[in-house]
């Protein structure tokens, strides 16, 4: 997609760090920003006012997901598996619904989700995902199950989606575009380390890079250890 066709964005979830630091990118890009998040985490995005349009609401509440994609070129949708209320899956399921026809759909989630089973984790990541995943469930927190289907309902679509898949996440001044690979165990990923203003870079970066179009690309900082040995090869 040409960067001059995109003019309007959405980006749901924008009041949690990663949304805030999308925010900022896109405006910088001279983009008009709508953002969506929920009423009560509406004073978050005080530092954005008169700069942004907010449309607050639950995420995955199909009216507030239409008002709000109404006339957008992108969607940046932060897939946040709160709750027991299949968060993750509705948000995803009404931005596919709702998006318009053509504009690219850019969904954030972690390495745990594989697009086609190759995917190498090591025995560690595994035991936590598992571990988390039961810790989440007993106290009703979190449902990484949900975030899981969230992604086969992106994955299944004919839509122009991308789903970024971050590494762990760390704050600090931005390092620069993070660097990617198809399948997690490349040794490019080694690092297993992002900068999250970095993966808000990557997401807004993916609204007007082609190549992105229905890839799940997993990143990790581009200063990292492997990716900074593998410089000049192929990311993918």
């Amino acid at each position: 997609m040409d960067t001059e066709r995109v003019k309007k964005v959405c980006v749901i979830g924008a009041s949690g760090k990663l949304g805030q630091y999308m925010v900022g990118h896109a405006l910088e890009r001279g983009y008009e920003v709508v953002g969506v998040c929920r009423e009560r985490s509406v004073p978050k995005l005080a530092a954005f006012e008169g700069r942004i349009t907010v449309v607050p609401g639950d995420t995955n509440d199909p009216e507030v997901i239409r008002r709000a994609v109404a006339g957008c070129d992108g969607v940046l949708t932060v897939l946040v598996p709160w709750g027991v209320r299949q968060y993750a899956s509705g948000t995803a399921q009404a931005v596919l619904d709702h998006a318009r026809p053509g504009a690219r759909l850019v969904f954030s989630c972690g390495w745990h989700i594989t697009r086609d089973g190759k995917d190498r984790y090591s025995r560690l990541f595994v035991l936590g995902v598992r571990i988390a995943t039961v810790l989440a469930k007993l106290v009703r927190a979190v449902e990484l199950d949900d975030q899981v289907e969230a992604c086969r309902r992106v994955f299944a679509s004919d839509t122009r989606w991308t789903v970024v898949r971050g590494s762990s996440l760390e704050e600090g001044e931005s390092q620069g575009l993070p660097v990617w690979s198809r399948h997690v165990g490349d040794p490019v990923l080694a690092g297993n380390l992002t900068r999250r203003v970095d993966f808000a870079l990557f997401m807004v970066h993916a609204l007007t890079d082609d190549t992105l179009v229905q890839e799940a690309p997993a990143i990790v900082g581009c200063r990292t250890p492997g990716a900074l040995a593998h410089a000049g090869g192929s990311q993918h």
